[in-house]
């Protein structure tokens, strides 16, 4: 049986006077759609681990996937701070949702607007910011995690093709994309993307089964054996190392924003419960322990909110530097995985329940916390940026 959605949201430092008419239009659109299509069915969703395809076209016609790309090629060709306002209202949604628009937007449709020529701009863009094709990333590999440089998929020049070779683990949305963005070395142990199309000849797509987290989101392998794949589907404009993390700064833009919804969402439903639920005669939010929960909350929300504010004008502005996304990213999943198990204690034993969304929220979050560079791995990245010594090596 479906359930009433009716999230508020919390703005304590009255933020929606920094954002812009078309910002609150476009993130009140978000929020409906959200209330409308997600909320009722979301937890069958996770429970039975069965995608809704149904929304994939949805999702492209209120331009969820590639917002920030410009029109052109099909995009809305919004700031992002709306790309972020769109992320956050998604993952309020449920986490698996936004993964597969953020996967969409920043990992698929980006790499081919940042080093793609204007011919694969044009093949590819239009339909995947519609939905008509959907994509995946694949980057990390079964022994190559937060170390992407040791990476092990390879590609040869064969005179008319490349012939490509390896696998990628943890991919969101692979069994049931059309293209994969793929970074592989070729001859010359240099990495460069490449465009391969899922129904290729060697290509397999096996789904990834008996997850505990991301229930509402579809992940699985990519794996290449002896892939012929045509010249005229390399990303030619960056190599190295670089191109791949340029496409994680999005991603992880993105998430920080996410992460905020998903806390708000656990917030409003403790603040909420706190009000109704009674014992010892009065209503639990009377006592001061369940006050310093929820007190802390809405700080830490109020904190985060401020800092991808500032990211997203510094994004804007061609000024937000990778070392400053990865704080963001890090501080927001840790905040909104906090703010998760404090509400899940305001809730007793009824948090645990599909009656209300604080533990998919949790266990989603432990993915988030570790996807796009993991939550030590982004602390290191801010310990190198500070001293100038890195700790990787």
């Amino acid at each position: 049986m479906s359930k009433q959605d009716h999230f508020q949201s919390p703005d304590y430092y009255l933020l929606d006077e920094l954002l812009t008419t078309e910002h609150l239009l476009i993130r009140k659109t978000i929020r409906e759609f959200i209330k409308r299509e997600v909320s009722p069915i979301i937890e069958e969703v996770c429970q039975s681990c069965v995608f809704p395809m149904g929304l994939i076209p949805k999702l492209g016609e209120l331009g969820c996937f590639g917002p920030f790309i410009p029109n052109q090629y099909g995009g809305a060709e919004l700031d992002q701070i709306s790309y972020g306002l769109i992320m956050q209202e998604l993952e309020r949604g449920d986490s698996g949702i936004r993964s597969t628009a953020s996967v969409q937007s920043s990992l698929v449709m980006y790499p081919i607007f940042a080093y793609g020529d204007d011919d694969q701009k044009r093949k590819y863009l239009p339909k995947l910011a519609s939905g008509e094709l959907m994509g995946c990333f694949g980057l990390t590999e079964p022994n190559h995690g937060s170390n992407p440089a040791g990476m092990e998929s390879r590609f040869i020049d064969q005179g008319d093709h490349f012939l490509l070779n390896g696998s990628k683990l943890w991919i969101s949305n692979s069994p049931f994309a059309d293209i994969a963005v793929v970074w592989a070395k070729n001859q010359n142990n240099r990495i460069q993307g490449l465009i391969i199309d899922t129904k290729m000849e060697g290509v397999s797509t096996p789904e990834t089964h008996n997850k505990w987290s991301l229930r509402g989101s579809v992940t699985g392998e990519i794996i290449f054996q002896n892939v012929k794949v045509p010249k005229e589907n390399l990303l030619r404009g960056k190599d190295g190392l670089g191109a791949p993390l340029g496409c994680l700064d999005s991603a992880r833009y993105g998430i920080a924003w996410g992460a905020i919804g998903a806390a708000m969402d656990c917030y409003d439903t403790a603040l909420k419960y706190s009000t109704e639920r009674t014992q010892f005669g009065k209503p639990i939010g009377s006592f001061q322990l369940q006050q310093k929960k929820l007190a802390e909350m809405i700080t830490e929300i109020t904190k985060a909110q401020l800092l991808t504010w500032r990211l997203g004008v510094l994004k804007n502005e061609g000024k937000a530097t990778s070392a400053q996304i990865s704080m963001a990213k890090r501080n927001n999943v840790e905040m909104a995985l906090q703010i998760a198990r404090e509400s899940r204690q305001v809730l007793g034993a009824m948090g645990i329940t599909g009656e209300y969304p604080i533990m998919r929220h949790m266990m989603n979050l432990e993915s988030v916390i570790t996807y796009e560079g993991t939550h030590d791995i982004h602390l290191l990245i801010t310990g190198q940026d500070i001293t100038g010594i890195s700790a990787f090596k």
